[in-house]
């Protein structure tokens, strides 16, 4: 059986729709799996493949593995599944033992018997089935992210594809204690940079209000006089 190239990003869809739909599609082993290439299984689940390389989860005989998509094809219509049993290997037949030899000589003496050959018999260990090592999967990587933009710092956690933290809203101190934790060079620089823009800024309107407050005050003592 021409076990094919493995399986494509379409049919790797197809897979899963079949998966959906209460099915378990049947697939062959590339030779890319090893020694059980050409063998035919069902796949009974696809796991998440930002996880792992080998998330295509294949049940042949009693097995149930994950394999990478390059391991796998799509089984042809009409195809059973079949498991190769290994067929066990003849047993070495044992060499003839020697009939035992006698020698006469001149004189009469007792005939010496000659050793038998010793016969030594090896057996070789039942032929086990291959079955592919399955690699642990390794847990997702941690993101943490701290952001600037419209005045505000956000800080947002992510592991994987999957969102811990949404971003949430911490004070310019707290931004700047994060930072310093991070030895590299320019990054505090551009933080503070950032800070001291918005303290001036801050200082200007204040500076505004504060003017803007007299005129009010002063406004509100001739008022009062005026009574």
């Amino acid at each position: 059986m021409d076990a094919g190239q493995g399986l494509s990003t379409s049919e790797v869809q197809s897979i899963r729709e079949a998966l959906a739909a209460g099915r378990k599609p049947r697939v062959v082993f590339t030779a890319a799996a090893g020694q059980i290439a050409g063998q035919v299984g069902q796949v009974i689940e696809l796991t998440d493949p930002e996880v792992s390389d080998e998330f295509v989860v294949v049940r042949f005989g009693r097995d149930e593995l994950p394999f990478s998509p390059a391991d796998l094809a799509v089984a042809p219509k009409g195809v059973t599944r079949r498991v190769a049993e290994p067929k066990p290997e003849p047993e070495p037949e044992a060499p003839a033992v020697a009939a035992p030899e006698f020698v006469l000589d001149t004189p009469r003496v007792p005939a010496q018997r000659q050793e038998e050959p010793k016969v030594e018999q090896t057996e070789k260990p039942p032929a086990r089935r291959a079955v592919k090592a399955v690699k642990p999967k390794g847990l997702a990587g941690l993101t943490v992210t701290l952001a600037y933009a419209d005045g505000e710092w956000t800080v947002a956690a992510q592991q994987g594809s999957k969102a811990l933290a949404k971003p949430y809203v911490v004070k310019p101190a707290e931004a700047l204690k994060m930072v310093a934790l991070v030895d590299v060079p320019g990054v505090q620089e551009a933080v503070e940079q950032i800070l001291g823009t918005e303290r001036a800024e801050a200082e200007q309107q204040a500076e505004k209000l504060r003017a803007e407050l007299a005129e009010i005050e002063a406004r509100l003592a001739e008022l009062r006089e005026a009574r």
